[in-house]
């Protein structure tokens, strides 16, 4: 049983690691840390946890390394950027294992970190110790993981076969992709105060979004002639998901049929990321509340276009359950252990 500590457990994402862990196997959470409500049972802030026996002692403590190396296994940021950056050092010196839900480890440029996250990268000559893991595809080499952001999950699992067998127009792909609310954060803004959001859609952060540097810097180790990709992000009423629709033209003497048999071939034998057929298209309802994708694709002959769709729950697979997913690759559990979970229907 490998013990817990999660940094940032009032966030979305740390109230979701929260969520998943509770019924996983072989993890038990610990101890809870925060920036706001130190000293304050967790319970008070969040009285639902109440019923938890195993959650009415935990106290949100203010940060400490020693502490947490001394009374845990592996420590989860699921903090805003910028935190870990300052926190994560002695972690770092003494090897311990930390999952990282922040993008402030994704890009081990610092250069474009400053430029993209628009922060001080106090860290830089920490970065190279970090492993950017996109889960379905990566396994851990050293202690620290970067997960990946939920946009560049959905994003990479959707263009991967592509690139990995060479089948589109690199010149071409263009990524439109929708995040429900919880994406954005607890902190209010008037991009996320309801009536600003319900019953609207809102472009935003367009070609200026964080994601797209550990998006293009993923694709270039899988084709190397890799170009820049036209990528959107809008956020759209719903509390949670991603919906993702990824345009691009087809490589020459390549068929449809050629697409759909790579997807499978590079899918079927992940338990994580699902292949519709028959032209079938995803939607949020499938996979909100698991940490599955699921993928469906459409040719028009007309227009030589392919669409590939792409549906994640950003909470899950898009943080807690695919850093989770990244902790069972690091202890060697089962890859699923604590994230077979059914659709919130």
């Amino acid at each position: 049983m490998k013990k817990i500590s999660i940094i940032g457990i009032s966030g979305y994402s740390g109230l979701e690691l929260l969520r998943l862990l509770h019924n996983h196997p072989d993890a038990e959470i610990v101890n809870v840390y925060g920036t706001s409500n130190t000293g304050t049972l967790l319970t008070e802030i969040f009285p639902k946890l109440i019923y938890l026996p195993k959650y009415a002692k935990l106290i949100i403590k203010p940060f400490s390394s020693q502490e947490i190396m001394q009374t845990s296994d592996v420590v989860f940021f699921a903090t805003p950027a910028g935190i870990a950056a300052e926190l994560a050092t002695d972690f770092i010196k003494a090897d311990f294992p930390v999952v990282d839900l922040s993008g402030d480890f994704r890009l081990q440029n610092p250069l474009q970190y400053e430029k993209w996250y628009q922060k001080s990268a106090i860290h830089a000559d920490l970065l190279p110790k970090a492993d950017y893991l996109l889960a379905d595809f990566d396994q851990p080499k050293q202690t620290y993981m970067s997960n990946p952001g939920c946009y560049a999950t959905a994003t990479l699992l959707t263009l991967a076969p592509l690139y990995l067998q060479n089948l589109i127009q690199l010149d071409s792909v263009i990524v439109d992709a929708k995040s429900g609310l919880s994406g954005a954060g607890k902190n209010l803004s008037d991009s996320s105060h309801f009536v600003n959001v319900n019953e609207n859609v809102s472009m935003y952060k367009l070609n200026q979004h964080q994601h797209i540097p550990e998006i293009s810097n993923k694709l270039k180790t899988w084709h190397e002639n890799a170009l820049p990709i036209q990528f959107s992000t809008s956020l759209i009423p719903v509390n949670r998901g991603i919906f993702v629709s990824t345009y691009a033209k087809l490589a020459e003497r390549v068929s449809f049929s050629d697409v759909v048999a790579a997807y499978h071939q590079t899918y079927d034998d992940k338990y994580f990321v699902r292949v519709l057929g028959d032209n079938r298209l995803p939607d949020l309802h499938r996979v909100v509340g698991t940490n599955f994708t699921d993928i469906g694709m459409s040719y028009n002959e007309l227009t030589h276009t392919l669409t590939v769709v792409t549906v994640l729950d950003n909470l899950v697979k898009g943080a807690a359950g695919q850093a989770i997913q990244n902790m069972n690759h690091f202890f060697g559990f089962a890859e699923n252990a604590g994230l077979d979970l059914v659709p919130i229907l």
